[in-house]
């Protein structure tokens, strides 16, 4: 990210083998690079100048609120009017006709590594990870690619918004919040930097993968407790460097932990298992860290009352998976949303895992799978909007359509948490009105020209 290229650690190969690049799959990237020349990246919206008005379609606020009828107004990129369309009084440059449709907040993609890594197979497009094992000094933004042709197949479905996180080692570095229609890395970020990522040591080793899942053991405990002991050390030295005014010698790997101290940052711990979460939730407070997030939360609804009376929230695992144990009910995950929100644990829905780039373009159809196993509706597009941006800070500006807040939202012909019948025919950013064209439907024109008949 902020380290030369010659400081990446090798990337595994599609067999999870460290190993060189294969003539096949130089074959596959090549063909992957001449398709998406062909479709370029759309250019970003400039600034809207008119103010807009969307009426007649029916209003998914984002915080539970549905109105039919409804209208939603902007101009200079903030909602000054949301309410019935027989309510609106000022008026508008532009009127766009939504009878029959939807209106929705953008959406929210939590922990991903879009814009980090280009092609699995293509080791010279991955930025997600650095040598080290303790490196909270890396920032994701350094490495984000606004140029991505990923960005447009994601936003095409209503994710107007990520948090771009980074992967490997203990720490990882810092994640950003980004808006996914931006000219370069500086006009992107919502939070450039708005936490530090951590993985938690796992008391428990999976072996396999979800076609052949292997062993489930303990870990070793010596390693795991030295493990653990290691990871205090640097906190407490983080910690009296952030509590010290004046440095002999400037650190900038404590000094980039600072924020987890203060409150300006949030300390994102991967955790699945009850143990896992309990041991990480008391660390932190423990350290003195203000504010921290659970992510994965496999089993956070069984420890639901530690989250709850610690204000600690959860970036929930993808939930379109498998469970993580032989002995659990098939569509346990399926149920966590539901498990957690009876619980009084607020959560936002993650899509991190195998292809999570291409694959965070379905983060409103995991909703949809939420409200099918018992979560009230309206409160799993909240778990991808207004909870989500909760979460990450950033709903004072981002995840519902209020007054007042950022003009983020799109419409969708169809219900937008429904695969069969989601069609996003109009997206803006802070009012700016995106273009919604991306990949898959350059390729679907071409060759429905190249084959329709005379």
């Amino acid at each position: 990210m902020n380290m030369p290229a010659s400081g990446k650690r090798q990337k595994a190969g599609s067999s999870g083998q460290p190993g060189t690049v294969t003539l096949g799959a130089l074959l596959i990237a090549c063909c992957l690079l001449s398709v998406a020349a062909q479709a370029q990246k759309p250019t970003p919206a400039p600034p809207e100048t008119r103010s807009i008005l969307l009426k007649g379609g029916t209003v998914h606020a984002g915080d539970g609120t549905v109105i039919d009828d409804a209208a939603v107004g902007f101009r200079n990129g903030t909602i000054d009017f949301v309410g019935h369309s027989y309510g609106t009084t000022a008026k508008y440059d532009t009127v766009i006709n939504t009878d029959g449709q939807h209106i929705y907040p953008g959406l929210i993609l939590p922990d991903n590594t879009l814009g980090l890594h280009e092609i699995d197979l293509v080791n010279s497009t991955a930025d997600e990870e650095e040598t080290g094992d303790m490196e909270p000094e890396v920032r994701a933004i350094s490495a984000y690619n606004t140029d991505s042709r990923i960005i447009p197949t994601v936003r095409a479905n209503g994710v107007l918004i990520a948090q771009v996180t980074p992967r490997g080692g203990t720490i990882a570095g810092s994640s950003t919040v980004v808006r996914l229609d931006a000219w370069d890395n500086a006009a992107a970020p919502i939070r450039a930097v708005d936490g530090i990522r951590m993985t938690w040591p796992r008391a428990y080793e999976r072996t396999g993968w979800w076609a052949e899942p292997g062993d489930t053991r303990r870990s070793s405990a010596d390693e795991r407790s030295k493990k653990i002991q290691q990871i205090e050390e640097f906190f407490r030295k983080a910690a009296a460097y952030a509590a010290s005014r004046e440095h002999p010698l400037v650190d900038q790997r404590m000094g980039s932990m600072r924020g987890l101290f203060n409150g300006s940052m949030t300390l994102y711990v991967e955790a699945d298992g009850a143990q896992e979460i309990q041991e990480a939730v008391l660390f932190a407070q423990a350290m003195g860290v203000q504010r921290t997030v659970i992510v994965g939360g496999y089993d956070a609804w069984r420890v639901a009352d530690l989250l709850r009376d610690k204000k600690v929230d959860v970036i929930l695992r993808r939930i379109h998976s498998l469970p993580l144990r032989d002995d659990d009910d098939t569509d346990l995950p399926y149920r966590l949303p539901v498990l957690l929100r009876s619980k009084g644990v607020r959560f936002c829905l993650g899509y991190a895992g195998d292809q999570e780039r291409p694959g965070g373009r379905n983060l409103a159809f995991t909703a949809g799978t939420a409200a099918a196993y018992g979560l009230e509706r309206e409160a799993a597009l909240q778990a991808i909007t207004l909870d989500a941006a909760r979460v990450l800070g950033i709903d004072q500006r981002y995840g519902s359509l209020t007054t007042g807040k950022s003009a983020t939202l799109f419409v969708s012909t169809g219900d937008a948490l429904d695969m069969r019948t989601n069609n996003v025919v109009h997206a803006f950013i802070d009012g700016r009105h995106i273009v919604l064209d991306d990949h898959q439907k350059a390729l679907y024109r071409q060759y429905r020209d190249r084959y329709a008949k005379p």
